[in-house]
This record gives C-alpha cells, sequence and structure tokens, in this order.
C-alpha cells in the first residue's frame, strides 16, 4: 500500500491520529503573498519552502502542514495584487498556529520560511508562545535557505546576486513548477 501523502490537509483525521501514535514532528511551510519581478508567481515565497517541506517530511517521517500564505510584506506597497500581514498580526497568527498544533497533539513545529523578512518574527512568536504550550513542545523557524553552502548561497541569493526575485528563486520555482 502507498503511503498516504505527506500533506496534512489530504489526510483524513485518522490518519493525522495514527501519525501521532508515532510521531510528533509537523513542518509549516511559510512564505509571503507579493511580486517577484514581472516573471515569477506571486507566491514564489510559499511554493519554494513547500516543495521544501515535501521533499524533508518523506525523509524524517513528518507531517507538512498547510501553508501561510501572507507575510511581512509591507515594503513591497504599490505593486498589484500583493496582500500582507502587519508583525503584530502575523505574530499572533504564528503564535496561533503553534498553540492550535500542539492541541492536536504536534510536539515539534517547524516552520520553513520562504520570505526574508518573516525569520526574525517567527523565531519571536515561537518564544512568546512557548510559556502557553505543554512542556516539551519545541516551535522554531528556519529559512530554507540556511542549509546552502556558502558558495552556493552567494550564487543563489545575496547582494551580488540580487535579494529578490533573482536568478535563484526563479530557477527553484521553474524546477518545482516548470510551467
Amino acid at each position: 500500500m502507498p503511503r498516504p501523502s505527506v500533506f496534512m490537509a489530504e489526510l483524513t483525521m485518522p490518519q493525522v491520529e495514527s501519525y501521532l501514535e508515532r510521531n510528533d514532528l509537523v513542518l509549516v511551510p511559510t512564505g509571503s503573498t507579493e511580486q517577484h519581478g514581472p516573471h515569477g508567481p506571486l507566491s514564489t515565497d510559499v511554493i519554494i519552502p513547500t516543495e521544501v517541506c515535501r521533499r524533508v517530511a518523506g525523509r524524517v517521517d513528518a507531517l507538512v502542514a498547510p501553508a501561510v500564505n501572507y507575510g511581512i510584506s509591507a515594503g513591497h506597497r504599490g505593486y498589484a495584487a500583493l496582500a500582507y500581514l502587519t508583525p503584530p498580526v502575523f505574530d499572533a497568527v504564528i503564535q496561533d498556529i503553534v498553540f492550535s498544533l500542539t492541541e492536536a497533539g504536534f510536539r515539534r513545529i517547524v516552520f520553513v520560511n520562504g520570505h526574508y523578512t518573516n525569520y526574525h518574527p517567527i523565531i519571536t512568536a515561537c518564544m512568546n508562545v512557548s510559556t502557553r504550550v505543554p512542556e516539551g513542545t519545541q516551535a522554531w523557524g528556519v529559512s530554507y535557505w540556511e542549509s546552502l553552502p556558502p558558495e552556493q548561497l552567494e550564487e543563489y541569493l545575496s547582494l551580488s546576486s540580487g535579494l529578490h526575485a533573482n536568478i535563484g528563486e526563479t530557477s527553484a520555482v521553474k524546477a518545482v513548477r516548470p510551467e
């Protein structure tokens, strides 16, 4: 029998309950909805971490929660189709996700970030909620590009290659979504 999907939203409640009997790890793709040049989809910052989560989940026996599609992107105001959260609302959303996932039984919650300005607020929100969740719960954030070796990071996402809608983000999205 094939393994059920790693995407929590595609599973039934009994499948999630069965998973929680053996593991408590959930990955939460986190990004933004904003312009990525004239060529990239608005969901670039969600597409990439969602694919990273999908690939990692299969290796570490994790589930992937539905993505947080909105981030702290007010710096991009003026572009069409921008949708963003203010920092206090983003903090509350992250805290509520942590809190509700712990109520469901998850004890290790990793936000896999795809939008630069979300990173520190994710860490702060996880610290802020830590006193409201069961002892032993761990919630933290990591930006997917942190695992790249320095030379690849320089080529993929840096001042010299451009920090936004650059060759790295464009190539990653094309690899996942060729269309």
